[in-house]
């Protein structure tokens, strides 16, 4: 098995290209069992998955993660924890933001630091959820003075259009990474927001698992689907072409996956990676069951043949309007009216 690959996020600061997710362990994805949780969050460490991610309002996740930590100084020491990155995330409530003061924000960077057992936060992805509420830039220079006392080591952040990184950039608010929505379904972030320099941390490189060999030939499922991640992105699939445009887009990178004896999703995680500014993909799960394929994306490479064919698959597909996340911020729409908006001070 190739190790896993790594890059250079800022300087002294290396992560994983594959980076453990944290979305499926809050809930409504399965069962979650606390010691079993902790148990695979090691496994995927020593198998080369250094990264992780998760965020405030993820129900439990930054407790198991912090979990994780207690494990591996445990059993691994020191040299674990200084290679063992979590990334969070800042998402005050929608009901918040009109009102937000800077002891609001230290308030949850306090939560996160005490949840997580850290001194200091490795990387905070800041979200604001509606922008015609003014007082993003400001909160994010906030940000900026808690990393001056010590309290983050990096800032980010996550779902913001072209314009909005722009906005944090003009600022002089210093963005390590920008996580993003990113896959052959939705290829919003090539547009502009890649041109901007800011390195990409992708989630939704498998559309929720649509993008696996699991769902080729199989029927359209019928609603209500089992999770939100399943209703998020068949929502996409709708947007590009409905289910006849995704079997095909299956049976021709199955066709890519069997000549190089990998899996239709490995395919799917290579595209991204390959990418512009795309410095990782974020996978995620409830076990461990799809370790080994995560860890073995490095040999899962593409040649100009396979880029080729994946160019004529995707030119079939209608594009998703507007840039990134612009379709999630209607509230009223199909897209955002899924979402939950106020989940920080219910954790």
């Amino acid at each position: 098995m190739v190790a896993m690959e790594r890059v250079e996020l800022a300087p002294v600061y290396q992560i994983s290209r594959v980076i453990r997710g944290g979305w499926q362990l809050a809930g409504g994805h399965g069962e979650v069992t606390p010691g079993r949780a902790v148990a695979d969050l090691v496994s995927a460490f020593l198998a080369g998955i250094t990264t992780f991610d998760c965020a405030d309002i993820y129900t439990g996740v930054e407790d198991l993660y912090g979990a994780l930590r207690v494990q591996l100084a445990k059993f691994a020491g020191a040299s674990a924890l200084e290679r063992l990155k979590i990334h969070t995330k800042f998402v005050p409530d929608l009901e918040l933001l009109p009102r937000i003061r800077k002891a609001d924000v230290e308030a949850i960077i306090d939560r996160s630091l005490k949840r997580l057992g850290m001194a200091r936060l490795d990387l905070v992805q800041f979200h604001w959820w509606d922008l015609a509420i003014p007082g993003a830039v400001q909160t994010a220079l906030w940000l900026q003075e808690l990393q001056q006392a010590g309290k983050i080591d990096r800032i980010g952040v996550t779902n913001f259009s072209t314009e909005g990184v722009r906005a944090f950039l003009d600022a002089g608010v210093p963005l390590t990474s920008a996580q993003v929505q990113y896959s052959l379904l939705d290829r919003r972030p090539a547009r502009h927001l890649a041109e901007l320099g800011v390195s990409l941390l992708c989630y939704g490189s498998l559309a929720g698992g649509f993008l696996s060999d699991r769902w080729l030939g199989m029927p359209e499922p019928d609603h209500p689907l089992p999770n939100r991640s399943l209703v998020k992105y068949k929502l996409i699939i709708d947007d590009v072409g409905g289910w006849a445009a995704l079997q095909h887009l299956l049976a021709g990178l199955s066709a890519i996956a069997q000549r190089k004896d990998t899996g239709i999703a490995q395919i799917a995680s290579r595209f991204v990676l390959d990418q512009p500014q795309v410095a990782a993909v974020i996978v995620g799960a409830t076990t461990g069951a799809h370790l080994r394929a995560n860890v073995s994306l490095s040999n899962d490479q593409l040649d100009q043949s396979d880029r080729s064919q994946i160019a004529a698959l995707l030119a079939q597909l209608r594009p998703l309007s507007g840039d990134v996340y612009d379709l999630e911020r209607d509230r009223t729409g199909r897209h955002g009216s899924i979402m939950k908006y106020n989940l920080s001070t219910a954790q």
